[in-house]
C-alpha cells in the first residue's frame, strides 16, 4: 500500500479508537445486553442508512487513490459518520473485522439479473422450469481460500496494528430462509402459482432445499468456518447480538457450532400467502433449520400479525420484525415481554419527497404508547434514499431520541 492511502487509513483509525474509547459506548453495549436478555428498560433505536449511505458519503470525500483502501476508509468513515451524527444506541467498537476470501458455489441454476439503474429495481427469469430441472441443482458449498486470506490479514495488520483490534471473520450470512433461494431459482410470481397449482412441486422443491442448507451446514462446522455473532454484529433484520446466552453450554472455542450463534429466517417473497400456505410452504422446511441454532430472530419488510400464532412456534425465538405492513397494536398484544418487538417504521416519512417531522413524531410517539409492557427496539431501514438531504437522518433520530426520553 502506497504511504500516502496508509497515512489517511491510520489517522481515521485513530479517531475510531478514541471515539470507542468513549463511556458511552460501554453504557450503550450494557444497554443491548439487557435488552437482548428481554429486561425492562427503554426502547433501544438504530439508525441504518442502508442505500442511502451513497448520498451521507459520496466517492467525493474519499482521499485514498488504491480501490482496496479506499473500501477500507469508506467503512471507517461510515463509523465515524454514526457516531458523529447519530444520536442512536449503535456501538462503535475498536475491532477492524477481516472477512476470508471465500470461494461459495450456489445451485447451479443462478438467473441473471437486469436492473433498471446502479440503485434502480430488477428483474429475473428463474431457470428452474420443470420437475426435471430439480436434477440440475447442486448442493452449495463453501470453502476458504487460506493463501489470499493470509495475504489479507497480512495487509490489514501492516495498517492498523497498534491502533484497531484486528480480529478474522470467518463465513458470516444475513439468513437462511430457502423461500427467496426458491424465488430466485424459479421466478417470484411462479412460486405464488406453484403453491397454488403445483403443490407437490413447491413441496419438493423446497425440501431439497431444505436439505441442500442443512448440508450446508453440516460442512461449515466440520471445516470450523463459523463465527460467533454474540457481540456488536447485526443479527436478523436489526438489532445487535450483545448476549450472555450464546455461546451455549459445551463450547470449544476451536469449534463454532450453530447452536453458539444467532439463527434469522424471513418470508418476504411469500408475504402476501395466507398463514396456512405459510406454515404449510414456508415455515415447516425453516423450522429444522432455526432450531439448530441458540437464539432466533424471524421476519423483515413482510407484514406478521395475521399469523403470530404460527411465527411462536419458533424455538428459542428471541427477536421478531414488525414491519411498516404489520398491525402494531395485534403484535404488541401478541408479543408482549416474551420476544423483542423490533419495530421498522415507514421508510417512506424519511425518502419521500417531503419530510414531515410532526409525522415522524406522532408516529414515534404512538409506537411507543402501543408497545407499552413490550420489549421496543425502533430501528430504522430500507432508506434507500434521503432526496440528497442527509440531515434528516439526523434530525430523524435525534425526533425518537426525544420521544424515547420522553417517557
Amino acid at each position: 500500500m502506497n504511504p500516502h492511502d496508509k497515512r489517511i487509513l491510520r489517522d481515521l483509525a485513530w479517531h475510531v479508537a478514541e471515539a470507542a474509547a468513549q463511556p458511552e459506548m460501554e453504557q450503550r453495549r450494557q444497554e443491548w445486553y439487557r435488552h437482548n436478555a428481554l429486561q425492562p428498560g427503554k426502547p433501544l433505536i438504530f439508525c441504518s442508512p442502508e442505500g442511502a449511505w451513497v448520498e451521507l458519503l459520496p466517492d467525493t470525500v474519499l482521499q485514498c487513490q488504491e480501490e482496496e483502501a479506499r473500501g477500507w476508509e469508506w467503512g471507517l468513515r461510515m463509523r465515524l459518520y454514526a457516531w458523529e451524527h447519530f444520536a442512536d444506541d449503535e456501538v462503535l467498537d475498536d475491532e477492524m473485522s477481516v472477512g476470508v476470501c471465500l470461494v461459495n458455489t450456489g445451485w447451479g441454476l443462478d438467473p441473471e439479473y437486469e436492473r433498471t439503474a446502479e440503485r434502480g429495481a430488477s428483474r429475473w427469469e428463474g431457470r428452474l422450469q420443470d420437475a426435471a430441472d430439480l436434477e440440475k441443482l447442486t448442493p452449495p458449498t463453501t470453502q476458504v481460500d487460506e493463501a489470499a486470506t493470509e495475504r489479507r490479514l497480512a495487509e490489514v495488520h501492516e495498517v492498523f496494528d497498534g491502533i484497531l483490534h484486528v480480529t478474522r471473520r470467518n463465513v458470516h450470512w444475513w439468513g437462511i430462509s430457502l423461500i427467496g433461494e426458491y424465488a430466485r431459482l424459479r421466478g417470484l410470481e411462479q412460486i405464488l402459482l406453484d403453491m397454488a397449482m403445483q403443490p407437490e412441486f413447491a413441496h419438493e422443491t423446497m425440501s431439497l432445499l431444505q436439505a441442500g442448507r442443512l448440508a450446508w451446514l453440516d460442512s461449515l462446522e466440520s471445516q470450523d468456518l463459523l463465527a460467533l455473532n454474540n457481540g456488536n454484529d447485526y443479527v436478523g433484520s436489526g438489532g445487535f447480538g450483545f448476549t450472555c446466552e450464546l455461546p451455549s453450554q459445551g463450547f470449544d472455542p476451536e469449534h463454532v457450532r450453530t447452536r453458539d450463534l444467532w439463527g434469522f429466517a424471513e418470508n418476504q417473497e411469500g408475504g402476501t400467502i395466507s398463514p396456512r400456505m405459510f406454515e404449510e410452504f414456508v415455515l415447516r422446511y425453516q423450522l429444522p433449520i432455526l432450531e439448530r441454532f441458540g437464539l432466533n430472530c424471524y421476519a423483515c419488510c413482510e407484514p406478521v400479525h395475521d399469523r403470530l400464532d404460527v411465527i411462536l412456534q419458533i424455538p428459542r425465538l428471541r427477536r421478531l420484525s414488525i414491519s411498516p405492513w404489520t398491525d402494531r397494536e395485534i403484535a404488541a398484544e401478541k408479543l408482549g415481554d416474551r420476544v423483542i418487538y423490533s419495530w421498522k417504521p415507514n421508510p417512506a416519512r424519511l425518502a419521500g419527497v417531503g419530510f414531515d417531522e410532526d409525522l415522524v413524531r406522532r408516529e414515534i410517539r404512538e409506537t411507543i404508547q402501543i408497545t407499552q409492557g413490550c420489549r421496543l427496539e425502533i430501528v430504522l431501514k430500507d432508506t434507500h434514499t434521503c432526496q440528497g438531504q442527509p440531515e434528516r437522518f439526523d434530525r430523524w433520530v435525534r425526533i425518537a431520541r426525544e420521544e424515547v426520553d420522553r417517557v
